[in-house]
């Protein structure tokens, strides 16, 4: 398998410092006392906001005990480096991209439409991304002067920097529950590289239907019993529960499995599965002959006005009593999002308009409801930007896009893991759709008479 290139580009280490007798013009409260904040442009990419830090002024360095993880990175596909550098434009220019970054005295954020903060100054930061691709690149690191270059001009700190990243990007041929195929995408060439099957337990209804007192009873009579009764799909239904979606390889053998562990369930007095008591999957790999847990999934049903898919996903090391968050967040249920596991910090893609998530803690920090503490860390072989994968919204049939990191595959197990995660993120969606609403056909269980005759 060949990756596809990608850049990182991150800043960081952000800090401002004035020199002792400035007192900004028409400022009640000194910039050292207030809260201060950045806004860093690239071309074609969303607006990112940061925190920056405020430095005291003998400081002529920036301290190395205060070395903060990237405040935003951006990653960078083989287009958007194209479109940076002007190649896609009908007018090619030699024009250097800029990282234009406005700092702000103030709290972020806008008060009836208008920004609240105040601004200090702007710079700008050439980044000469032609090598970008190939060999890791510092575009600035040290203190930079906001204005003139004079002694009473405020001086910011930070950290821009890009290495290449690649990654091995893949793409659902459908939406996961009509088992289609998954192709490996590297520029136009889209080469098949895994089967899915999705399936129904129905292990359950059949169980029940033993149970019934038909035997007894002539056909016609145990239909018309039943038409009575209804069937599965018409009667109120507040658990979904039985699903699996198996990764084959070409050759058919099973590479990875994620199985619905803990049903969905409707909270108690409504239509929604709660955070107290979310559905689970566990993500299984093959190995020693049999299936191995990788990763356990939990999802529910945000309440409030963001209406979102809550999940938390860990990793389940071999040799640890308890997993590894390596993320938590939310997604918006009726645009989707993007699914992102980076351990490096912020992040920002070619569609970051597209709400996303992230683990947001930095380097590889076990976390959860309870800190598990940092002798696990050793167990957590994940470092930098782990996968990515894009899920569709309620009602909506897309493919999801996989991206995962070079890093983090060694074989077509380790690939095939992540599809499976997807996967499971992608058929969450539809698993905590409220139960007042259908689910599309291939979700549902066939009527109980098709299962008895």
């Amino acid at each position: 398998m060949d990756p596809c290139p990608f850049v990182r580009l991150t800043v960081g280490n952000l800090a401002l410092k004035f020199p002792v007798a400035a007192k900004p013009a028409r400022a009640a409260v000194h910039p050292s006392s207030s809260p201060c904040y950045c806004r860093i442009k690239l071309k074609n990419f969303p607006v990112q906001s940061a925190v920056v830090s405020y430095i005291p002024p003998e400081n002529s360095s920036f301290p190395d005990a205060t070395f903060q993880a990237p405040a935003v990175t951006f990653h960078l596909t083989k287009p958007d480096l194209d479109r940076l550098m002007g190649k896609f434009s009908l007018f090619p220019t030699s024009k250097t991209p800029q990282l234009n970054i406005s700092v702000y005295s103030g709290r972020s954020g806008a008060t009836c439409g208008v920004s609240s903060g105040r601004l200090l100054g702007r710079i700008s930061v050439p980044l000469d991304l032609v090598s970008a691709e190939s060999k890791a690149a510092v575009f600035h690191n040290g203190w930079i002067s906001m204005g003139r270059e004079t002694k009473k001009a405020a001086q910011f700190h930070l950290n821009v920097r890009a290495e290449p990243d690649p990654r091995f990007v893949f793409q659902f041929d459908g939406s996961p529950e009509c088992s289609p195929q998954v192709f490996q995408i590297r520029g136009n060439i889209r080469q098949p590289v895994f089967t899915c099957k999705f399936s129904l337990r129905a292990a359950d209804r059949n169980q029940r239907s033993r149970s019934l007192p038909l035997m007894e009873a002539s056909y016609s009579g145990a239909r018309g019993w039943l038409s009575s009764f209804g069937s599965e799909r018409e009667r109120p239904c507040k658990e979904r529960k039985g699903w699996s979606i198996t990764i084959h390889d070409l050759s058919g053998s099973p590479v990875a499995v994620a199985s619905m562990v803990t049903p969905f369930v409707a909270s108690p007095g409504s239509d929604r599965v709660s955070r107290s008591n979310p559905g689970c999957w566990l993500i299984l790999r093959p190995g020693d002959g049999t299936w191995k847990p990788w990763g356990r999934l939990e999802a529910w049903r945000e309440r409030g006005s963001s209406d979102g898919l809550g999940y938390r996903f860990e990793l389940i090391p071999d040799s640890a009593a308890a997993g590894i968050v390596l993320a938590e967040s939310n997604l918006s249920c009726n645009k989707g999002g993007k699914f992102v596991i980076d351990l490096n910090g912020n992040c920002t893609g070619s569609n970051a308009s597209t709400p996303r998530s992230t683990a947001t803690s930095p380097g590889c920090s076990p976390r959860s409801s309870g800190d598990f503490g940092y002798g696990l860390w050793p167990y957590c072989m994940y470092r930098g930007f782990v996968m990515s994968s894009t899920v569709q919204g309620e009602g909506g049939s897309g493919a999801p896009l996989v991206e995962v990191g070079v890093q983090q595959v060694n074989c077509t197990e380790d690939a095939a893991a992540f599809v499976a995660l997807s996967a499971a993120l992608d058929l969450s969606m539809d698993a905590c759709r409220l139960f007042s609403q259908k689910l599309r056909k291939e979700l549902c269980p066939p009527p109980l008479q098709d299962i008895l005759f």
